[in-house]
C-alpha cells in the first residue's frame, strides 16, 4: 500500500469530527482486502517505520520487546494482586480471568520498562502528540503542545476454560464517530494499545485476535466478522501494538493447563480524560520514587497550554514540594 495521504486539514479530530469526502483512493470497509500484519525486532526496529505500519494495519508484533528479568521482576510484583482478584461479575471478562491494575504504584519495572519504553513513547508521541499552532492572546500567538497520558494499566492472567471476548474498540470511553477513510489521518485515533506476553501467547490459549484496518473503517458499520481477525501469536517477551480504532478481543482459551499472561498498558491523548484514573489508582507516595518524565506522563504534568493545573500550578508541585513554585503563566 502506499504511503498514507492526509485526506483532510485537521490536525487533531476530538470525538465527532468529519473526515473530508472526495480523494481519488476508495474508503476502506470490511470489503476491503485487509492488510497485512509487519513485524519487528526491537532492537532494530525505528519509531517511524512502526508508525507506518500502524497506520496502515492498525497493528504490528514487536519481537524481543521486553527481556525476560523484566517479566519476572513485574510478575513478581503483581502475582499477590492477581490471586487477591476476584472473577468478574458479568459478560466482558471471563470467570477464569484475573487482573492487576494501577501497576505505576505496584511495580516499577512495569512503570519503568513498560510505559517508559523509548520505542513505546516513540510511538506514542508521534501517533498522539496535538499541536495548537494557532491561539493569539492579544497580539502574541502562543503555540502549545500537548504529549500523550498514560490511559491504562492492566495484567491479565487468563486461565484454561475461558472463552473469547466478544469483538471490539477500545477508543469508545471517549466517544468517536468517525467515518471511513482512504488512508490513515493524524489526529483520528484517541488512543494506542500495548500487550506484552509474559507467557507464550497462542491461538490455542486465547491471544489478541484482531481485524487488520479496521481502525480505517466507518464506525457506524457493524457488527464485525470473526472470520476476518488474525491472532497476535508472541513468545515471552514480544509485544503487539495495536491502535484504539480497531476491533480486537481476547480469544478463547482452550487448552487444559496453560495460562495466558498479558501485561497492557494504554496511552491516549493528552486532553482527554484517563480511562484508569491514575491519582486514585497509585497513591502519591507510592509513586515519588518514578522519574518525572514519568510522573508527567501519568498525567502529574500539564497538557499544554494550562489543562490540569492545581492551584494554576502545574500538579508536579504536589508530587516535588521541595522545588521551589514559580508565579507565571502556564502557557
Amino acid at each position: 500500500m502506499a504511503p498514507a495521504t492526509l485526506i483532510n486539514d485537521f490536525e487533531t479530530c476530538p470525538g465527532g469530527c468529519r473526515e473530508s469526502e472526495g480523494t481519488s483512493k476508495s474508503v476502506k470497509s470490511s470489503q476491503s482486502p485487509l492488510p497485512d500484519v509487519k513485524e519487528f525486532e526491537s532492537s532494530s526496529a525505528a519509531v517511524d517505520d512502526i508508525v507506518s505500519a500502524l497506520k496502515i494495519a492498525g497493528g504490528v508484533i514487536v519481537r524481543n520487546f521486553l527481556d525476560l528479568e523484566d517479566i519476572n521482576r513485574i510478575l513478581e510484583d503483581v502475582n499477590p494482586y492477581l490471586e487477591a482478584d476476584k472473577p468478574w461479575d458479568g459478560d466482558f471478562f471471563p470467570p477464569e480471568t484475573r487482573r492487576a491494575f494501577g501497576l505505576m504504584g505496584k511495580s516499577p519495572t512495569f512503570a519503568t520498562s513498560m510505559v517508559g519504553n523509548p520505542l513505546w513513547t516513540g510511538v506514542t508521541d508521534a501517533l498522539l502528540t496535538s499541536h495548537i499552532k494557532y491561539n493569539w492572546v492579544g497580539d502574541k500567538n502562543e503555540e502549545s503542545i500537548s504529549v500523550p497520558q498514560l490511559h491504562t494499566t492492566i495484567v491479565f492472567r487468563i486461565g484454561p476454560g475461558a472463552r473469547a471476548q466478544p469483538l471490539h474498540r477500545d477508543d469508545t470511553t471517549h466517544h468517536p464517530d468517525h467515518r471511513a477513510i482512504a488512508e490513515h489521518v493524524l489526529g483520528r485515533d484517541c488512543g494506542v494499545g500495548l500487550f506484552v506476553g509474559a507467557t507464550r501467547t497462542t491461538k490455542a490459549n486465547g491471544a489478541t485476535r484482531f481485524i487488520p484496518g479496521s481502525h480505517l473503517w466507518d464506525y457506524r458499520e457493524g457488527p464485525p466478522k470473526e472470520e476476518q481477525t488474525v491472532y497476535a501469536e508472541l513468545s515471552p517477551g514480544d509485544a503487539f501494538m495495536m491502535l484504539s480504532g480497531c476491533f480486537h478481543g481476547g480469544s478463547a482459551n482452550t487448552t487444559k493447563n496453560e495460562d495466558r499472561v498479558l501485561l497492557s498498558t494504554f496511552s491516549c491523548r493528552g486532553w482527554l480524560r484517563q480511562e484508569e484514573n491514575q491519582y486514585l489508582a497509585n497513591s502519591i507516595d507510592s509513586i515519588r520514587g518514578l522519574p518525572p518524565a514519568l510522573q508527567e506522563r501519568m498525567g502529574y504534568g500539564l497538557s499544554r497550554p494550562f489543562l490540569g493545573w492545581v492551584d494554576l500550578q502545574s500538579p508536579m508541585y504536589i508530587l516535588h514540594p521541595e522545588v521551589p513554585k514559580e508565579q507565571k503563566d502556564l502557557l
